[in-house]
């Protein structure tokens, strides 16, 4: 028998997560993100549940490449734009859009020879400080983007760095909006957060939204809000079963380091689980976890195979018992993995990445066969030699 640890994905999670997106984006396209594998969902995988987003957005041709594999025609957005002159054949064969974020990568376009002009997504550094061009170098790049025969249509993006506080995006939306208010062209602002929380204002919204962490399940502005409260559904869950149970004496101690000692008389199950399936090894003792759907605690220092987990108030678990470490548990329990981030000192996105790939991972749940949106020439759709 194979080690009893597997994480699902579910499908039907991922579509529900894209039609919230929708709802919170009226009139606004969606872009389902499906960078890092698909936020360690796995691409392909993913690409079931999200096949009715408007586009896909994402950062390595390779990827892309998949998505025309699995035949999707659609627009899909390069977030990083192209990291050398090369890469930009590889745009024109598959169709693919991209964001411009320096002059660099304006001389490389200028320099490219292609039969099909580029859609380019523009970007302005509004204060997140990583890539893009200042407001007032931005008009500068407008223009010689827009002056090139390799460009057909320049579009704008931005994003925000607080949109998951307090702190809000008024500002940089003010300055984007700003200087993008004379520039014709579709607008891109919002990610998870900002559609979630912002992008009921039309002028926010813009023309396309980019949610990501949102469509697998997770809430992007943890712990002031919990996905229940944005009505977002898990759809990746890590699952595993009891192997051994132990009773423990009072002053026994368990694991490495002896980081749990037993203050009273105890049983312990022991999960086949552990740091190098990507399950947090700073994970501390208290770190909840569902047995048979019912909410425990791990105790003692996760291991590289093993978790331990308190069973006092469990008395009828035994090995075989499952177990989920975080997502969609047994009778209709649910366990966000924000919370075992949020106690491990991390976020639900490492976890979600971090995932082994020595775990088996099973698509359930959903229509494999729904079909995307039809996509018009507006769209930007990939040319015929695409594969």
């Amino acid at each position: 028998m194979p080690r009893p640890l597997e994480a699902l994905v579910h499908l039907d999670a991922l579509q529900h997560n894209l039609a919230r997106a929708r709802a919170c984006a009226p009139d606004a396209q969606v872009w389902a993100v499906v960078k890092a594998n698909a936020y360690g969902h796995g691409l392909v995988r993913a690409f079931e549940g999200l096949r009715a987003a408007d586009g896909f957005a994402l950062l390595d041709i390779a990827e892309a490449r998949k998505l025309r594999e699995l035949d999707w025609r659609g627009p899909i957005l390069l977030l990083e734009g192209v990291f050398d002159a090369r890469d930009l054949e590889s745009c024109s064969r598959l169709g693919l859009w991209h964001v411009v974020h320096c002059e660099q990568q304006i001389d490389w376009l200028a320099q490219h020879k292609t039969e099909w002009p580029h859609r380019v997504f523009l970007k302005m550094n509004t204060g997140m400080n990583r890539l893009g061009f200042t407001p007032q170098a931005f008009r500068n790049a407008w223009l010689r983007l827009s002056a090139l025969p390799q460009v057909d249509e320049v579009s704008f993006i931005t994003h925000f760095s607080d949109a998951d506080s307090d702190k809000g995006i008024a500002q940089q939306a003010d300055i984007f909006l700003t200087h993008t208010a004379d520039l014709s062209g579709e607008r891109s602002l919002c990610n998870s957060a900002a559609t979630l929380r912002h992008a009921h204002d039309p002028k926010v919204r813009g023309d396309w939204v980019r949610p990501g962490v949102m469509l697998y399940g997770a809430s992007p502005d943890h712990p002031e809000h919990d996905a229940t409260h944005w009505q977002l559904r898990p759809a990746m869950t890590l699952r595993s079963k009891l192997i051994g149970v132990q009773h423990l004496q009072a002053g026994d101690t368990v694991g490495y380091g002896s980081r749990f000692t037993a203050e009273q008389a105890m049983r312990i199950g022991v999960v086949a689980c552990g740091y190098a399936d990507g399950y947090p090894r700073h994970a501390p003792t208290g770190t909840p976890v569902l047995v048979d759907g019912q909410r425990t605690r791990i105790v003692g220092r996760v291991s590289m195979d093993m978790v331990t987990v308190d069973l006092s108030a469990l008395p009828q678990a035994q090995i075989g018992t499952e177990v989920t470490l975080w997502g969609q548990g047994p009778h209709g329990s649910l366990l966000s993995i924000d919370e075992v981030a949020l106690h491990a000192g991390t976020i639900g996105y490492e976890l979600m990445c971090a995932l082994s790939p020595r775990v088996p991972v099973l698509a359930v749940g959903g229509d494999h066969g729904l079909p995307g949106p039809a996509h018009s020439a507006t769209h930007g759709t990939a040319p015929a030699s695409a594969p």
